[in-house]
């Protein structure tokens, strides 16, 4: 027999839990969620998921269509390139290595520009000012144009093109990371951990961090869809991921020559990065707006 209760107990969700409520509230960051999840999936699975070597050569099937055309095969459902190479499997594996290797890049630059943030926001003085001015200089220059100045000098390559997106998005973590932390240390709360005596470490752990996640996540998402952007960039033009590692950039410059006969090998690639970018951008604005509700609430 279920017991009898006087008061009727009240759901208070956590800060996670309320942040995840408001986002479901829009169908679109639900479905743009989906989609990154699955480009998730393929990073991890792709080698699993793929019917053929993406590097393999098949003669007997040069620039097979699609199995949706009339004169495709079911074989290989996204048809063959110019050297026989099954496309389905080269998109997937191309899509493991943009969206895989933007993820990778953005998290180091996250983690370094928190810290450099961090150290430019609690200390003042001339190295911090000098510090400040310097990055703030950096943000006037596109992302991509530094990547490239970059790559030209340590040389092509995927771990090149990927070290050089690294430097070109940690200012703009600094940058956030700086403005945030400064504000932060003006706080009521933060003057008095510091009367208690807590030490800069402690009051960042502590106090700061927990209340940067908001900042981070919105950040992160605008990053990630940069880099996926700029990782594409740099192999389009030759740049970035060299052969045999497949890219979903650097595909595309390789179909360039059959594009008139052939179309189905430049839109394949550039539909994938296309809706990468748009999942990336669906959900950090689903983020974003769930972030803004659960203040307003």
């Amino acid at each position: 027999m279920p017991r009898f209760s006087l008061y009727q107990e009240e759901f208070h969700p956590s800060p996670f839990m309320h942040i995840w409520l408001e986002f479901k509230r829009s169908h679109f960051a639900l479905v743009g969620l989906a989609v990154l999840l699955m480009f998730c999936g393929i990073a991890v699975l792709a080698p699993l998921m793929s019917p053929y070597d993406p590097n393999i050569q098949n003669t007997n099937a040069i620039l097979l269509p699609p199995a949706w055309e009339g004169n495709g095969s079911i074989s290989h459902i996204f048809g063959t390139d110019a050297l026989g190479r099954d496309v389905f499997s080269r998109t997937l594996h191309g899509a493991r290595t943009t969206f895989g290797s933007s993820v990778i890049l953005v998290i180091i630059a996250l983690l370094i520009g928190v810290a450099l943030g961090t150290l430019a926001g609690m200390n003042k003085g001339v190295k911090s000012s000098v510090l400040n001015h310097l990055l703030d200089s950096l943000m006037a220059v596109p992302t991509l144009l530094i990547a490239i100045i970059i790559v030209a000098i340590l040389g092509t390559g995927l771990l090149n093109s990927m070290m050089a997106i690294i430097l070109a998005l940690i200012p703009q973590f600094v940058h956030q990371t700086r403005s945030f932390v400064r504000e932060e240390m003006k706080k009521d709360y933060v003057l008095l951990d510091k009367l208690d005596g807590a030490s800069s470490a402690r009051i960042f752990w502590k106090s700061i961090l927990p209340s940067m996640f908001e900042l981070l996540a919105v950040q992160s998402t605008l990053a990630l869809s940069v880099a996926i952007i700029d990782i594409s960039a740099l192999g389009f033009l030759s740049l970035g991921a060299q052969v045999p590692l497949v890219e979903l950039g650097a595909s595309l410059s390789q179909s360039l020559e059959v594009a008139y006969s052939a179309p189905w090998l430049v839109a394949l690639p550039g539909f994938c990065i296309f809706l990468m970018v748009l999942a990336v951008n669906i959900v950090g604005e689903g983020l974003r707006s769930a972030l803004r509700n659960r203040l307003i609430h």
